[in-house]
């Protein structure tokens, strides 16, 4: 039926600024921008995956009520719609020097976990966004774990 998933929307308030943070620091390309006169088209993808993009969109332009969309914004800004991505890479802890060095807010730090080593960001906006490296081989994970994660 579904072969994959193709684009994945990421709200920004502005698309120029996301651009300089996901291009420019984040080492994303430009897919598409395309001005479509009631919005702007945007996507960026990773170098090594062209293939999976995300449109940085702005909120209430393709529609809504103005109260849907101020409550999108408010959502945002407070970084509580969620983890907007997950990237990966063979060096989370270079990822996160390289990152940091450049200004990018980091909200956790790299942190051996049963899956790999994962630390987090927030994009300009509010997003989350994961950098994890991969651990090879089968995740177990303990109840000390789910513990620690669940903040008992």
């Amino acid at each position: 039926m579904f072969t994959s998933i193709a684009i994945t929307s990421v709200f920004v308030l502005d698309q120029n600024e996301a651009l300089d943070f996901y291009v420019g620091k984040l080492g994303f390309e430009v897919h598409d921008d395309v001005d479509m006169g009631f919005m702007r088209w945007l996507t960026v993808a990773l170098p090594s995956e062209p293939q999976r993009q995300l449109l940085l969109e702005v909120p209430g332009v393709a529609g809504g009520s103005p109260e849907t969309t101020a409550a999108q914004r408010d959502l945002l800004t407070r970084g509580a719609l969620g983890v907007a991505c997950i990237l990966t890479t063979d060096d989370c802890r270079a990822a996160y020097a390289k990152l940091s060095a450049q200004g990018v807010e980091f909200t956790e730090e790299p942190q051996e976990q049963p899956y790999g080593i994962d630390c987090a960001l927030r994009d300009p906006f509010g997003n989350q966004i994961r950098i994890t490296q991969p651990k090879q081989g089968p995740v177990e994970i303990t109840q000390a774990d789910v513990d620690r994660w669940s903040g008992a």
